[in-house]
């Protein structure tokens, strides 16, 4: 007996528990790729982007995260993008942009879960339905059945149950490492978000405080051509 033939013992059933098993498997291959395309070295990122800050190259900063396809460099692409607006604007950009990236690493998670919890109750109710069925076959023989009549009946019952709680499980494991690792990027997101809007702030300080240095030495070099020509209409 080959493994279809067995399959197609334990009933119609079968099929809602295979249909959940290729949801499974599609759901599966899909977040693995997204979470790869997502993973990145986050150390030298920032490096990078404090390097080119530390210039004063704000351009320079969204074309370097354009260059990136991660939900990082997708955040801190929109912030720079309202940095010319003000403080609050880049700050409310992180946050909006930041909902979206969670958003699409969490995508069909809960599909997973839900295809966890629903084959091993498909399996379940196939098992209690070719139970039944069995019962029924023995009363409609008066009792009069021999013990193959009821081994037979019973582990085709039992196929559903299997077969479900084998997509149940897998599908269940691959949720929870799903979930653990898109934790760990959202951990990731939010303290590089928070770095990053620390090194703008600095670097805004040290605008305006050159900006400042400047006046002042504009305002000085003023003050001192007046007390010069005052000096020369005098003499």
């Amino acid at each position: 007996m080959d493994y279809l033939s067995i399959v197609a013992r334990g009933g119609w059933l079968m099929l809602p528990i295979f249909i959940c098993s290729l949801i499974a498997v599609f759901i599966i291959i899909e977040r693995f790729l997204v979470l790869r395309r997502a993973r990145m070295d986050v150390g030298q990122f920032m490096l990078k982007i404090k390097s080119i800050l530390h210039r004063g190259d704000v351009e320079g900063v969204r074309s370097f995260c354009s260059q990136k396809e991660s939900p990082l460099a997708h955040i801190l692409k929109k912030a720079i993008s309202k940095y010319e607006e003000g403080w609050d604007k880049v700050r409310e950009a992180i946050e909006n942009q930041g909902k979206i990236e969670i958003y699409n690493l969490e995508k069909r998670l809960n599909i997973l879960a839900t295809v966890a919890g629903i084959a091993p109750l498909i399996g379940f109710l196939g098992t209690v339905t070719g139970m039944i069925l069995a019962f029924m076959r023995i009363e409609s023989l008066g009792g009069n059945v021999n013990p193959s009549d009821l081994a037979g009946g019973i582990w085709q019952a039992l196929l559903t149950t299997a077969f479900g709680l084998s997509v149940g499980i897998i599908a269940y494991g691959f949720y929870n490492y799903f979930v653990t690792r898109v934790a760990r990027f959202v951990h990731e997101l939010e303290m590089t978000s928070t770095e990053f809007l620390e090194i703008l702030k600095g670097g805004g300080d040290r605008r305006r405080s050159g900006e400042q240095q400047r006046g002042q030495r504009q305002a000085s070099r003023t003050v001192y051509e007046e007390d010069y020509f005052k000096e020369k209409e005098g003499s």
